[in-house]
């Protein structure tokens, strides 16, 4: 098997491009756990959100790829519900809020809890 890297050229063989493939694997392959949610980046370029500790396929939303996530954050408004969370339904609006805040990617916190409510560039606690 030959690898190129730009001009460059690379000959391996059976073994070391396996060995290459699971390092590629390993190395694209993240899972981020919070405290309500968990971030998945997938070797395909997906990323999952999914409810921590949940098994069933209900309680996860998959992107296409992180940019799908981001552009969902960025048409929420500044304060925003779970009903404002559109690019997901059901109980998955919640989780999302959730991660929104929970990940440190996205300046947004949790400002009130009944509803959960969230809104970006805060520096407070949760109530």
């Amino acid at each position: 098997m030959t690898l190129a890297v730009g001009e460059d050229r690379h000959a391996l063989s059976h073994a070391e491009a396996r060995r290459l493939r699971a390092a590629l694997d390993d190395a694209l392959y993240q899972v981020h756990e919070f405290t309500h949610t968990t971030g998945e980046h997938r070797p395909d370029g997906s990323y999952v959100v999914a409810r921590r500790r949940a098994s069933s396929s209900g309680h996860r939303k998959v992107f296409a790829d992180v940019s799908d996530v981001e552009a969902c954050y960025e048409a929420l408004p500044e304060e925003f519900t779970a009903d404002d969370v559109t690019c997901a339904s059901g109980g998955r609006r919640h989780m999302l809020v959730w991660h929104f805040a929970e990940h440190p990617g996205y300046d947004c916190e949790v400002v009130s809890r009944q509803p959960l409510t969230a809104r970006k560039g805060v520096d407070q606690t949760a109530e």
